[in-house]
């Protein structure tokens, strides 16, 4: 992981370079930036669009209030002089981790949003081409065209409820552009931006159901085969102790030898180890339903908090 100074002003304007250097040492380190003192810092210069009012803060954190774009003045809807194209956008950090103030022949730097480098933003647009404006992958809830959209963008996002969150799409019969909302988009979850191998969520609920049919099925499984064992049994127990009649007055002739210790070690096997192994079965069915499919158990696959339709 790249790490990079805490106290870095390498990008500053020679003007301010200057005025630093020009300052007394008490002077200087009353603006240091500790406990949230002044603080001077490269802050490249925002190219504010007419239509734009921008409040800008000390350290280069921005919320402009104008009409959607996410690039230059020529981009997004509000480029194309689109009504009802809104936006507010929330931005801290422009340039992200090699602000400057002025090109390298020393002129002033002035730089439009850019929603790759910047370090964190929230955008809010009217109407906006939300998935194309931050290069998001499609996904099978599909790309969003001139509708209204919120993109949150930063390291790292947390969303963070004292109670509860919900995901919900298609609470409204009509978009914010007045087309009816025809069909029921879900919720994507894409890592790596990566929609090449994405797969639907499983329904907990009917999949512990499926799992408890299966269970009931390999049960009664068991029982068949278990059938069969007894049959053979008996069958094999009657096979050692075969006899024929011989043409001599027909009088029985003795079990056959080869059979007599054969038959024996095959009954004393289906005892030992196939009617142990079939016990043992049942009881593995039983352990996995108590451990995976019930809320008690310890190993229960569904969550006890999350769902999902």
């Amino acid at each position: 992981m790249t790490r990079r100074r805490a106290y870095d002003i390498d990008n500053l304007s020679n003007e301010a370079r200057n005025m630093l250097q020009r300052q007394s040492r008490s002077v200087a380190a009353s603006r240091n930036g500790t406990a949230c003192s002044t603080l001077r810092e490269p802050i490249p210069a925002f190219n504010e669009a007419p239509c734009e009012t921008t409040i800008q803060g000390e350290n280069n954190s921005f919320i402009v209030l104008g009409r959607d774009r996410n690039a230059s003045r020529l981009s997004g809807y509000g480029g194309r002089g689109d009504t009802q194209a809104s936006m507010i956008d929330m931005v801290v950090g422009r340039m992200s981790y090699s602000p400057r103030e002025t090109t390298e022949d020393g002129e002033a730097l002035r730089v439009d949003p850019n929603f790759r480098t910047d370090a964190a933003r929230i955008y809010i647009s009217q109407k906006t081409d939300i998935d194309e404006n931050f290069s998001l992958a499609s996904g099978t809830v599909g790309t969003s065209t001139a509708r209204s959209g919120i993109g949150i963008k930063a390291d790292q996002v947390r969303v963070i409820a004292r109670e509860g969150i919900k995901l919900v799409t298609r609470t409204d019969m009509r978009n914010s552009q007045g087309g009816e909302a025809q069909a029921v988009y879900g919720v994507d979850i894409i890592a790596g931006n990566d929609d090449a191998e994405l797969q639907p969520i499983t329904k907990g609920g009917t999949l512990v159901e499926a799992l408890d049919r299966l269970v009931h099925h390999l049960d009664k499984l068991n029982g068949i085969v278990h059938n069969m064992l007894m049959i053979q049994m008996n069958f094999n127990r009657d096979l050692t102790h075969h006899f024929h009649n011989s043409p001599f007055f027909g009088a029985p002739t003795s079990p056959s030898p080869g059979v007599v210790p054969s038959g024996i070690r095959a009954v004393s096997s289906h005892l030992t180890q196939v009617q142990t192994s079939l016990m043992s079965h049942k009881a593995n069915l039983v352990s996995f339903k108590a451990n995976y499919l019930q809320q008690s158990g310890s190993n229960y696959i569904n969550s006890r908090y999350n769902n999902v339709n």
